[in-house]
This record gives C-alpha cells, structure tokens and sequence, in this order.
C-alpha cells in the first residue's frame, strides 16, 4: 500500500543568505539551469525532471556536510574549469586530498567546495 500518493517528482531543498548570488554563481559559474519560482525562491534543474530549491535564508548557518554532489564524466577537466572560474576547493589534509582538493584513496574521485553561503558542494567521478 502507498502511503504517500505524489502529485509531482519529489524535491529537495536547502538555504542560503543571498539569493542573487546564489543565482549567479549556479547560473553563471557553475552554468545550471536555474529559474524564478511563484514563491520568490530559486529552482535549480538538474537532469529532465530534478529540481532543487533554494530558499532565502537571513540567518542561515551553512551545513557542515555535503549537501549536493555533481556526478562528472572528467573530474580533472572539471575541477580546472571550475578553478579557472574562481572556485576554491576544499583542502582536507587528513583525508589527503591532493593540491587541487581532489580525494583520490577509494571510492569515487571527488573534490569539494563551497557556495557563495558557505554549503559544502562535490564534483565527483565515478
């Protein structure tokens, strides 16, 4: 039995303290599709049918975890194209990420970074 009867693809969602900049740099730096919503809020689409929102937030705190993950066929290509675009990649030491922030010691190839609120992002490879 289906307990939740959806009328439309599930979302997911998070905050940030600036829309317009939250808008520029997922439009601009990173080039996703976003959009204005009836609400005021942003839609980022991702793919044919995800969508995320992102809500305005005055005193957001960022999350001290990952909260959206980019799956990328070239994860080199990508984390140059994005450093040349003004993106600083985490370095985390003990994890041994390498100079350009990229953990390469099990599991996917992944190098993580933030947005102009503080949220911790990932480009990763498979």
């Amino acid at each position: 039995m289906t307990i939740l009867k959806l009328t439309r693809q599930p979302f997911s969602g998070f905050g940030v303290d600036d829309l317009q900049r939250a808008r520029m740099f997922y439009a601009e730096t990173l080039g996703l599709t976003v959009t204005d919503n009836e609400m005021g809020m942003l839609e980022l689409h991702l793919g044919t049918e995800a969508i995320v929102l992102i809500y305005p937030r005055p005193d957001h705190v960022p999350a001290q975890y990952t909260i959206l993950n980019f799956p990328v066929a070239d994860i080199e290509i990508t984390v140059d194209s994005l450093i040349a675009k003004g993106v600083v990649f985490e370095q985390y030491p003990d994890m041994g990420t390498d100079e350009r922030g990229i953990f390469r010691h099990g599991g996917p190839l992944i190098a993580w970074f933030t947005d102009p609120a503080g949220n911790v992002l990932s480009v990763l490879q498979d």
